[in-house]
């Protein structure tokens, strides 16, 4: 879509205290305000509005509309896909909407879309509270929740989505509304899941559960070249893991600097700290491990723990999908991918979903992957823009070489600027119901810079 420039007194009238700051080329700020985490993305928005308040979304978007603007939304975090940016469009900037309100008693959070989980996650630990949110500190909590939200103790509480009450919504037509189970239903069930498809959303209600300060958890590393082992272990520790046990398995490089290739288990458990110190032991005794940093842990420090391998402005490109089985042959193909791997930066990772997460029927939500199984991904990861090319490559080959194990299944948050055909496989059985409420709610496909949803015809 090309899209004009638009002319300066376009934004005549919206420099009143009350309005959004616009930023355009050139202008102090623009260029921090325009880069995202993934440092490999690199576009230059004709405006940025940097929103405070859900009037100035309202306001930035009948202005991009005014202006037959490309609309990008960008929240608190990652987006590795390079969408909560554009070129020659309107980045709808919520990073300053900061604000978080806990209501311990009740048990909820109201969070506003710059949130990151290392923030909620400080608001909520100081009442010994938490919801499923994502494992890297500095991940937003819009995107994370739209997208569905893997998190640390989602075997017992669920997903993100899952704990999500009620959204408060901007629409393509200016309209504010609040989705629920009780105002606008179908709208809520289609934003759990559903991505930045139907609207600017300036602020969630989450349910919260009482988790920590300190639970058992930690990282238990290997050599490498026991990887297969390791990934055989924890292929049985997950099938017999309780709901409060949640296990991520990597082939990763040392956080340490020197950049020894390991095999890593990472462990999470939410219930009592006897409990947990019980479930982690085995990992502990298995091997034994390199390194073992597992054990009594704050649950804030859990979420923080590998925040140093994600930095800000690193080059990522992302492939992955859902295994129902970790099979031998699995198992044997991620071991010799990850020989020739070209970054110390890049990893191969398995997520384990189990427990509530795949209690929930899978037209329940929009978010539709609720089988027990592995979430597969390649994380290409790297610095230099001269390893660009052999970078995507192997991660491309990667991901084609694990293929013959993999589901159909994508996850949302983890699709790349490449997937074409990747939201029909992110939304699954979903997809057609998705795009009659697209229709309804956004017929014109305003908002389209996502894993898109298109109106049914």
């Amino acid at each position: 879509m090309t899209v004009p420039t638009p002319p300066t007194d376009a934004l005549a009238g919206t420099s009143t205290a009350f309005a959004a700051r616009y930023l355009r080329e050139g202008d102090a700020g623009y260029d921090d305000a325009r880069r995202v985490h993934n440092g490999f993305v690199d576009k230059r928005p004709a405006i940025i509005a940097r929103c405070t308040n859900t009037s100035q979304v309202v306001d930035a978007i009948a202005l991009a509309r005014s202006q037959n603007l490309e609309i990008a939304v960008r929240g608190g975090g990652h987006n590795v896909s390079g969408r909560a940016t554009c070129d020659r469009g309107m980045m709808i900037d919520l990073s300053p909407m900061k604000g978080i309100s806990i209501d311990p008693g009740a048990r909820t959070a109201r969070v506003e879309p710059g949130v990151t989980w290392g923030e909620l996650n400080g608001a909520t630990q100081a009442h010994g509270l938490a919801t499923t949110g994502g494992v890297i500190s500095s991940t937003g909590v819009a995107g994370l929740t739209l997208g569905g939200g893997i998190g640390w103790i989602m075997g017992k509480y669920g997903l993100a989505v899952d704990n999500l009450l009620a959204v408060e919504i901007v629409l393509a037509d200016g309209r504010v509304v609040t989705a629920s189970e009780q105002s606008h239903p179908d709208l809520f069930w289609a934003v759990r899941g559903g991505g930045g498809n139907f609207g600017v959303v300036t602020s969630f209600q989450f349910r919260l559960h009482p988790v920590g300060p300190t639970i058992a958890g930690g990282l238990a590393a290997h050599p490498v070249a026991n990887a297969r082992e390791v990934l055989r272990f924890f292929r049985e520790r997950t099938r017999t893991a309780p709901d409060e046990l949640t296990m991520f398995a990597g082939l990763v490089h040392a956080p340490d600097g020197s950049n020894v290739p390991l095999s890593a288990i990472l462990a999470c458990h939410c219930g009592s700290l006897e409990e947990g110190l019980a479930a982690i032991q085995p990992i502990k005794d298995f091997g034994p491990p390199v390194m073992d940093a597992m054990g009594p842990i704050e649950y804030s420090q859990m979420n923080s723990m590998l925040d140093a391998g994600y930095p800000r402005g690193a080059r990522n490109y992302w492939k992955s999908s859902f295994l129902d089985e970790l099979t031998d042959d699995a198992i044997e193909t991620m071991a010799r991918c990850y020989e020739t791997c070209p970054s110390p930066m890049a990893q191969l990772l398995l997520e384990h979903v189990h427990g509530a997460v795949s209690r929930v029927p899978a037209d329940a939500t929009a978010f539709p992957h609720r089988r027990d199984g592995y979430n597969f991904l390649v994380l290409t990861q790297w610095m230099d823009p001269a390893d660009d090319a052999r970078c995507i490559q192997w991660g491309r080959d990667t991901y084609a070489a694990m293929k013959p194990f993999t589901t159909d299944g994508r996850y949302m948050n983890y699709l790349d600027a490449d997937d074409a055909t990747g939201s029909a496989a992110a939304y699954g059985v979903n997809y057609g119901r998705l795009q009659q409420l697209k229709r309804k709610y956004d017929p014109e496909n305003v908002f389209h810079l996502n894993p898109n949803i298109r109106p049914v015809e």
